[in-house]
């Protein structure tokens, strides 16, 4: 195990307030002290993401909590944490369900930040393209419909 010097990206967005761009970290550190915005932090997660996905690794429990915001010789790096529920697909499915489960951590942890995991679709779209997106995309849209289960009974 390692110890990954740096503040998780729940603590980083705080208590988010929408469309006005402000955020209510508690104390301390902010994303102006990695020298990054908002926007820049969505397209690193995913860019993150998508290369993930591109191994067939599915993470399970994607959450802002599980995300760590470091700084390499003054770079701000993301580390994603927690692989414990982790396994490996290439199934459409498995990598739509994960990021449902990030886009409801989203929504209650941080209300009102859609625009934030909207910038994070755009940019794990952009990294893996449209051809693999696609399908990825549709999947998702259908396990936003019926939840996160992956079949319907009735």
């Amino acid at each position: 195990m390692e110890w990954i010097n740096g503040k998780s990206i729940r603590f980083l967005l705080g208590d988010y307030e929408g469309d006005s761009g402000t955020h209510n970290s508690s104390v301390g550190e902010t994303l102006e002290n990695y020298d990054i915005s908002e926007g820049q932090l969505m397209v690193m997660m995913g860019v993150a993401l998508a290369r993930m996905h591109q191994a067939d690794i599915i993470h399970s429990d994607l959450t802002t909590s599980n995300m760590m915001l470091t700084s390499n010789f003054g770079n701000p790096e993301l580390v994603l944490i927690d692989f414990g529920l982790s396994f490996q697909s290439g199934l459409v499915e498995d990598k739509a369900v994960d990021l449902y489960v990030l886009e409801r951590a989203f929504a209650s942890t941080h209300p009102e930040s859609e625009s934030l995991f909207a910038a994070v679709l755009e940019s794990y779209a952009a990294e893996l393209g449209n051809k693999v997106w696609s399908p990825i995309g549709k999947r998702l849209e259908d396990v936003r419909l019926r939840g996160r289960k992956r079949s319907m009974v009735g």
